[in-house]
């Protein structure tokens, strides 16, 4: 009698571990349960640790509560001013609501990838190419509320998306090229244009007080000279001034003797007599 006993709680020790074992799920920190029974979906959605379902009528359903980062493949499109482009973006996305994340939506990865798609599609038709290259987190803006509003409905929420890329055509980047080299062209152009008007200034300046002092041209002269003597690969040719050469001549012509005094006239001869005229008459 005893060993029967023994031998049926034995049995339903079994039967009790085989059931637990059947009946056990592990559900992990990230992770959320949904429960159906016969079909139906259950309201208590299971938490992470151990949980216990009926065996052969409950089926649990794990759904990852993480954030998804989906890669959203490359689409072709024509801005607004007609310009092909082909752009990619990324989309971050989690489950907010498990139990519709199952329910209302067969796939909700599948889905919110062809979502973005489209959505990225109708982005690139209604921007032109400034705003894709220069203004792109309006359009990450713009791309999240398109894709958010559906997705809301399937328990998903966009956290984020991001334009990665804008690839165009060989023939658009070698004009757009070609625009920036004369933009920068006309900008050198314009800063030295300036700076020649600020040195003309400047030289102007420099002339006026070098006129009251001529002296200050010869010490800049010297200046210059020495500056040019430094480098020794140079040969160095050292004009002088006209006014240095004259005064060199000058310097260099004997001085004139001085006139010999003149001497004193002489006296002038005192005139003679007129001879005495003879009458004819006797």
């Amino acid at each position: 009698m005893v060993e029967e006993l023994v031998a049926a709680g034995a049995g339903l020790v079994s039967a009790g571990v085989v059931y637990v074992a059947a009946a056990a799920r592990v559900v992990k920190q990230y992770e959320r349960g949904v429960v159906f029974r016969l079909g139906k979906l259950r309201p208590a959605v299971r938490g992470p640790g151990l949980t216990l379902i009926v065996p052969g009528v409950d089926r649990l359903r794990k759904v990852n509560m993480q954030i998804v980062t989906m890669p959203v493949p490359g689409q072709e499109g024509i801005t607004r001013d007609n310009v092909t482009v082909r752009v990619d973006a990324v989309v971050y996305f989690r489950v907010t609501s498990p139990a519709e994340a199952v329910v209302r939506v067969e796939d909700y990865r599948f889905a919110v990838s062809q979502m973005a798609q489209t959505s990225l599609r109708s982005i690139i038709g209604k921007s032109e190419l400034d705003d894709l290259l220069s203004d792109r987190e309006k359009l990450n803006q713009g791309l999240e509320l398109m894709i958010d509003s559906p997705a809301v409905e399937w328990g998903v929420t966009i956290d984020r998306v991001e334009i990665k890329d804008v690839s165009l055509p060989e023939t658009m980047k070698r004009s757009m090229a070609r625009q920036a080299e004369a933009d920068r062209e006309r900008r050198a152009r314009v800063i030295n244009a300036d700076a020649e008007l600020q040195a003309s200034k400047k030289l102007a300046e420099a002339a006026r007080e070098m006129s009251e002092q001529p002296a200050a041209l010869q010490l800049r002269l010297l200046q210059t000279v020495v500056a040019v003597a430094a480098e020794k690969n140079s040969t160095l040719v050292l004009p002088f001034p006209v006014e240095l050469l004259r005064f060199l001549e000058r310097a260099q012509q004997p001085l004139p003797a001085a006139p010999a005094p003149e001497p004193a006239p002489a006296p002038a001869p005192a005139p003679a007599p007129a001879p005495e005229q003879t009458t004819g008459q006797e």
